[in-house]
């Protein structure tokens, strides 16, 4: 029987790269993105011309209403909901001193990174704890958080608290929901080649050049998106709460 995973901010750069994975996977896949259809209209035909079935609903997962109407959309159209991939996400808007960190520009990436990721997951968890199992697992839930839940930026401060907060939802869910039959990973992307990156293109160049990662080289979307893969398969039965670093081993602490 075909599954169906949904992907927030699947439009472009990580999320995209997932979509586009899991629909090769085999996987029907629902997306929700705060940007029209038309943006991403070029992308997306290509991986509807490989035979694969997306849905995209535009909409921001900060919204209630729009989380509600989301689910009830893609349940509709599918029936249910076997992985939920948590990957929307934003960046403060400017990058200052934790000490000029404005009250606007923290609760702007909380309200998306954190408390959007919070109540998205629970209507979500809910609808698959309604479902039959099929199989060992009734359900996957996959938060695509950061190196940043547990690296200091105090130029972005936000960001990163808004990250450790997903390290604990992880936990918190993965606790929770494991009687259920449903698993719940993290996957922390290091230094991803993306649109979020492209302003601190030179910086991280020269980082790399100068030997801060062991494997040398940018993380590229689709690194994300094989893991991924892996955790949505019935490759791992006896496992949750996991973290996976997709960093280039930037996380191994070395002298």
């Amino acid at each position: 029987m075909e599954k169906i995973a949904i992907v927030t901010g699947g439009g472009r750069g990580i999320g995209l790269a997932i979509v586009r994975q899991l629909a090769q996977d085999g996987f029907r896949v629902a997306i929700m993105g705060s940007s029209p259809e038309i943006n991403y209209k070029e992308s997306l035909d290509k991986i509807r011309e490989t035979g694969a079935e997306i849905l995209y609903v535009s909409g921001s997962i900060a919204n209630s209403s729009d989380r509600q109407l989301f689910v009830e959309l893609v349940v509709k159209k599918f029936g249910k909901i076997d992985v939920l991939v948590n990957n929307a996400g934003i960046a403060p808007l400017a990058r200052v001193d934790l000490l000029d960190m404005s009250e606007e520009s923290f609760d702007r990436v909380i309200e998306v990174n954190l408390k959007g990721t919070m109540f998205f997951t629970q209507l979500v968890a809910k609808q698959m704890i309604s479902q039959k199992r099929e199989g060992e697992k009734k359900g996957t839930i996959i938060n695509i958080s950061s190196i940043s839940s547990v690296v200091s930026s105090i130029n972005r401060g936000e960001y990163c608290i808004s990250k450790a907060g997903v390290s604990m939802l992880t936990t918190l869910y993965a606790d929770r929901l494991a009687p259920e039959g449903i698993f719940v990973y993290e996957v922390r992307p290091g230094i991803i080649d993306t649109k979020m990156t492209a302003k601190t293109k030179d910086k991280y160049n020269d980082l790399i050049e100068q030997g801060i990662l062991p494997i040398k080289r940018w993380g590229k979307p689709e690194d994300i998106a094989n893991v991924v893969s892996l955790l949505c398969s019935d490759k791992m039965t006896y496992s949750t709460g996991d973290h996976i670093y997709v960093d280039g081993g930037f996380h191994i602490q070395r002298l």
